[in-house]
């Protein structure tokens, strides 16, 4: 089990209060969904996100990210001058809750990416593999570098 870090100043010791603090807010949780299922990695690719971020917001939420062990930031080896974010273990474990959350939104209101979400019901368990296996290509990919 990964060492746990420092518990911050939360507002109670609640677990749910632990996790929305850390993940409450819908920016959090579109940088994570990016780069889980769209494979975002830099800076410009978030930016890019249809929902339209702003980028004071985008540098805070991935300073946060990164701050609470959900994303770790490299410096790109082709332009140094450039990060590449990647989700850690912990964050790869949130995997499981974003599609419960997507299931749920698509049973309870009018929503896109059918396709998505007709992949999630067919067999979460087997989405849920391809997402991890996604994640360890990359990570390995990006430590052999």
């Amino acid at each position: 089990m990964p060492k746990k870090r420092p518990s911050p100043k939360r507002r109670s010791g609640c677990p749910l209060n632990a996790s929305v603090e850390i993940l409450g807010d819908r920016w959090s949780l579109l940088i994570i969904r990016d780069m889980m299922l769209r494979g975002s990695r830099t800076y410009k690719e978030f930016l890019e996100s249809y929902e339209g971020i702003a980028t004071n917001i985008l540098a805070d939420r991935l300073r946060k990210l990164e701050a609470h062990g959900i994303i770790t930031a490299e410096r790109d080896p082709s332009d140094g001058r450039k990060l590449i974010y990647l989700l850690t273990a912990k964050g790869i474990d949130l995997a499981p809750v974003l599609t419960e959350m997507v299931l749920w939104a698509a049973a309870h209101e009018d929503t896109g990416n059918q396709a998505l979400v007709r992949q999630m019901q067919k067999d979460k368990e087997q989405f849920l593999a391809a997402v991890r296996q996604r994640w360890a290509e990359k990570t390995m990919r990006s430590v052999a570098k």
